[in-house]
């Protein structure tokens, strides 16, 4: 898509390759998932396949027409449906792609039973709700569910969970510890690890891990850095000054005037918006790059626009390049530092990009970039 209107947002394919290949070292004896779900974080399905489809273990999503599609072009990989099916046209596509679909309840279960006419394996996901209490076999349904199993002589088990707080304080012992209560002897194929997992939790890389957020970039950590654990910024939201006010001492900025001036002030006004993706409640002091200097967010975020403070970078008039987030000509700014100044993390600043914003290829970044 093409626009008169400044901002756009780059993808670097490269810095995914890199990306799943740093998560691939810190779990060398496993295979990965990658993830790909909510359209790659925002980064564009195909753009994410594309970047990994030489060297990825496997892919995860949810939907299973995205997975049918990934199949019709070509690639061979495994590909995981993160949430099963929810339909008979479901299990019919999973028989017929060979997709590797993932069980969390009974209702799952007995649909594959009553729909599927399995004439080949097909390898399927148990999921144990060992702490996380939204999907998954607790260990009251879990004996119903083998038993269910033994119907569906045609598949290849695994099991898996998803930790809650591998990225906190808590960590994965306490659901680590539920999980080996619950698979008892179980001696198959296991995948617990998500990207904060992978990165902090060795014990839990099993035969599969499943990378996500580090994927793209960002870090999984409030407290760490992506840049500090060799991850490499995936998008960058750039824009334009396309406007310039000087201020004195009293002025105040934009919706309901929260940002006054207290002095002398020259702002600069942003092409971009909450229509654009950008957090509304994103505060003053956000941090934003303008012309390879980092300076900050003033007044309240509009539709189509946002101020910033120019007073210390004079050079800085109408076409001035902005880095929102990511790395881009005006300079370098992290998605979890805006992120964390607008109260929310980087997976939903990647998701929420707006589709009216043009996005395109950066072939300039390397995998060896430093």
């Amino acid at each position: 898509m093409k626009t008169s209107r400044p901002i756009r947002a780059r993808i670097a394919p490269a810095a995914i390759l890199h990306n799943y290949r740093l998560a691939k070292s810190h779990a060398p004896q496993a295979k990965a998932w990658a993830v790909v779900k909510a359209n790659a974080y925002g980064h564009g399905q195909w753009r994410a396949v594309e970047a990994l489809r030489g060297e990825a273990d496997g892919f995860a999503l949810l939907e299973c027409e995205n997975a049918v599609a990934l199949r019709e072009a070509g690639v061979t990989q495994p590909i995981l449906l993160l949430e099963g099916v929810f339909s008979a046209r479901d299990v019919r596509a999973v028989i017929e792609h060979r997709l590797t679909c993932v069980v969390h309840c009974l209702e799952q279960l007995e649909l594959l039973v009553r729909n599927g006419q399995f004439t080949a394996p097909v390898a399927l996901y148990l999921k144990l709700n060992t702490g996380m209490n939204r999907l998954g076999f607790t260990p009251e349904t879990l004996g119903k569910a083998w038993a269910i199993l033994q119907q569906l002589p045609q598949v290849d088990v695994s099991l898996m969970t998803h930790f809650a707080e591998a990225d906190g304080e808590r960590g994965v012992s306490e659901q680590l510890e539920r999980f080996r209560r619950m698979a008892g002897d179980w001696r198959g194929p296991v995948s617990l690890a998500n990207s904060a997992a992978i990165l902090r939790h060795p014990t839990t890389h099993g035969d599969w891990v499943r990378p996500g957020i580090m994927l793209y970039g960002a870090s999984p950590f409030a407290e760490i850095s992506a840049e500090s654990l060799g991850l490499q910024p995936v998008m960058t939201l750039e824009s334009a000054i396309i406007g310039v006010q000087d201020l004195v001492a009293g002025d105040r900025v934009g919706y309901g005037g929260t940002f006054t001036a207290d002095k002398p002030m020259r702002i600069g006004v942003v092409a971009c918006g909450y229509a654009d993706g950008y957090p509304r409640h994103a505060t003053s002091g956000t941090p934003i790059a303008v012309m390879g200097k980092r300076t900050q967010t003033v007044g309240r975020v509009s539709m189509d626009m946002m101020a910033c403070d120019l007073t210390d970078i004079p050079e800085a008039g109408i076409g001035a390049p902005v880095t929102l987030w990511g790395e881009g000509i005006a300079g370098s700014v992290p998605a979890d530092e805006v992120a964390a100044a607008a109260g929310t993390i980087a997976y939903e600043l990647f998701c929420a990009l707006a589709p009216r914003v043009p996005v395109s290829l950066d072939e300039t970044a390397t995998v060896n970039r430093k």
